[in-house]
């Protein structure tokens, strides 16, 4: 997903939402066999990493925002995930860019005061489908001292929100899945890690 310009004029109309709904899997298999049912197109399964960074001057956690740098198969990208949006689904402003040098990106993270907090490592294999009009994504993860899960995923534009959010409600619907899961893979991974102290 790419943002547009800021010189665009209708740039708060066209800028990307993601939606999103999360719940754990306990049966990978049945589900999968689900999502084809409903027409998903599966990829391969790939390795993620992903550095989560912390604010020089304000507490992302207290914000409820997100910067990231993720690495897999040699490519890296970083992404800004706004504060949540009211909604049944999580809905947040998210940018994202291709970067050309990690290392060097993360070298001036660091000059200007931003400090790693964390890597969230999973296995991630996505799967894709149009359904209710919308291309949706779906991300079957096994998160490393987190456990199994599924995001349901569609991007929007700000005047797309209530479609989006109703979309991803009816497919977990679909597909039997309840009880959602609000928490980011990063605070459950942080409230593992400090559970284990």
């Amino acid at each position: 997903m790419k943002e547009q310009p800021a010189g665009s004029s209708d740039f708060l109309d066209n800028a990307a939402f993601e939606v999103e709904l999360k719940f754990p899997v306990h049966d990978k298999q049945a589900l999968m066999e689900r999502l084809r049912q409903l027409g998903a197109t599966f990829g391969e399964a790939v390795q993620q990493l992903d550095c989560y960074y912390q604010h020089p001057c304000r507490d992302f956690a207290a914000t409820d925002e997100a910067l990231r740098i993720r690495s897999s198969q040699g490519v890296a990208y970083v992404t800004y995930k706004g504060p949540r949006l009211d909604g049944g689904a999580k809905t947040r402003r998210e940018l994202e860019y291709r970067l050309e040098n990690e290392d060097a990106f993360k070298a001036l993270l660091e000059i200007l005061g931003f400090q790693p907090v964390a890597v969230v490592e999973k296995q991630r294999r996505t799967a894709v489908a149009t359904l209710h009009d919308r291309n949706v994504e779906f991300a079957l993860d096994e998160v490393a001292s987190v456990g199994s899960f599924v995001e349901i995923e569609t991007l929007a534009t700000a005047n797309e929100l209530a479609a989006a959010q109703n979309c991803v409600s009816a497919i977990a619907e679909q597909l039997g899945l309840a009880n959602p899961e609000r928490r980011s893979y990063l605070g459950l991974l942080l409230e593992r890690l400090r559970g284990e102290r």
